[in-house]
């Protein structure tokens, strides 16, 4: 099977016997699968992600980065308006 970069669509009966390759595509590629019914989505299926706390997101740099400016300072001349 190909790799897609769109989103896949497949009725149930089609994806009954080769579930299995289509849930690897969907790991494989990120690609939502959609499952239809008589035509009809009415089933998606997605890679898991965890999302991840602040805290964890950031637990590798924390404690190694210093501000020296005032945080509640305006950016403007950081990021211009347009």
């Amino acid at each position: 099977m190909a790799i897609a970069m769109t989103m896949v669509t497949v009725s149930k009966s089609v994806r009954k016997p080769r579930m299995l390759e289509y849930f690897r595509e969907v790991e494989q590629t990120g690609e939502p699968l959609i499952v239809t019914s008589d035509g009809i989505p009415v089933l998606k299926a997605v890679p898991f992600t965890e999302k991840l706390s602040v805290d964890d997101a950031f637990a590798d740099i924390r404690g190694k980065l210093k501000w020296s400016g005032n945080l509640n300072d305006p950016t403007q001349a950081e990021w211009p308006d347009e």
